[in-house]
């Protein structure tokens, strides 16, 4: 029997949620055949045959979180010992978070003698939830009680899956590593034309001050502590959907025309609402846009993913007295916030950048 595991994703994703098995024990499959279809952080992939043969076993089933390295298929035929990967394990997604939840609280040893561990397991309450009254910060088995009864009067724990597992660890992960710090200003752009495409302009604007302050467009790897400091400007934007936060990446946008730039936006929006855009248009972004004032908000402190060292966020235009060749009107203005890795970025390098982005956006076009 010849096992074939969850191979390397790439971009570090260490799991996928499987979706669907296009196949079932006996079939006879082509090298190349679809197998099944996973849900990775970045996109539903098709997993497929690495070889031809007849399907003797499946491992897992629609909806459990399957580990890179994991089985996922075992083959007819000899066995073979060495897979050439990670020996891993099929595990469901509540299992996962049970498992990570309960083995410590913030940094800090769960105490609890056995007979209320025993009655927590009983009563099916996390222990990581339970805050302590007994001496030494002990969990006692009225504080396990308490819980339970919250517990049994609210909706049950519903695991996170697919996308909004993989934004829940990327934030997690992002709120770690970064020392991130926030620049916020206004800039009036009541000389904007009726009509004017403002995500177009703001991807011209941060082009303009990738230019003036290349830094922000740039990867931290902290683990060596070295910049890699990027030729091209790979714009991830962000767009909300029902299923959580996507990030697919424009590409070159600082060498694109406003027309190819709108074209590719609106392909890039259709494929993530149809959810069909491919994995390798959600990697690689070398700075960030998110444009949440569509939506509300004046300012906003975004969240710098790593490596990259640098978001921009465009808040709600709103209509407000400023001031122009020494007389006061009302026009329109738009609130930005730059959120920047203050391990690389300098406070001096991000003012610059938001001042060349602001410059930008007050021109006339």
């Amino acid at each position: 029997m010849k096992t074939f595991r969850l191979p390397d994703l790439g971009e570090g994703l260490q799991e996928a949620e499987l979706v669907e098995w296009r196949v079932k024990p006996g079939d006879e499959v082509a090298l190349d055949q679809p197998l099944l279809s996973v849900e990775t952080a970045k996109a539903v992939v098709e997993i497929p045959s690495p070889r031809a043969g007849r399907i003797e076993r499946l491992f897992g089933e629609a909806g459990e979180i399957v580990r890179v390295g994991a089985p996922l298929v075992a083959f007819e035929g000899e066995r073979d010992e060495d897979a050439g990967t990670v020996v891993g394990m099929v595990e469901t997604g509540a299992s996962v978070m049970h498992d990570v939840a309960t083995t410590a609280r913030a940094g800090a040893q769960i105490r609890v003698i056995p007979a209320v561990r025993a009655l927590a397991r009983k009563l099916d309450v996390d222990l990581a939830i339970v805050t302590p009254s007994g001496p030494d910060g002990q969990i006692t088995a009225q504080d396990v009680q308490r819980v339970a009864k919250l517990l049994s009067e609210i909706e049950p724990a519903e695991p996170l899956r697919g996308f909004r597992r993989a934004m829940a660890q990327n934030m997690s992960f992002a709120q770690a590593e970064v020392a991130a710090a926030t620049l916020m200003d206004d800039v009036a752009i009541d000389c904007w034309e009726a009509g004017a495409d403002i995500t177009i302009r703001l991807i011209r604007a941060l082009a303009k001050a990738c230019e003036a302050e290349p830094i922000l467009n740039s990867w931290y790897e902290s683990a060596t502590l070295s910049l890699r400091r990027l030729r091209k400007i790979d714009l991830g934007i962000a767009v909300d959907t029902p299923d959580g936060l996507f990030v697919p990446v424009l590409r070159d946008v600082g060498a694109r025309s406003a027309a190819d730039l709108r074209e590719g936006l609106d392909r890039m929006r259709t494929d993530v609402a149809a959810r069909r855009i491919p994995p390798e248009e959600l990697r690689g972004a070398t700075i960030t846009l998110s444009n949440f004032g569509t939506i509300a908000g004046r300012y906003a402190a975004p969240v710098v993913l790593p490596p990259t060292v640098a978001i921009l966020g465009a808040g709600k235009i709103r209509r407000q007295p400023i001031v122009r060749d020494e007389c006061v009107k009302v026009g329109a203005v738009l609130p930005l916030s730059l959120t920047f890795d203050h391990r690389v970025v300098s406070g001096g390098e991000a003012g610059r950048f938001l001042a060349a982005v602001m410059t930008d956006l007050a021109q006339i076009v």
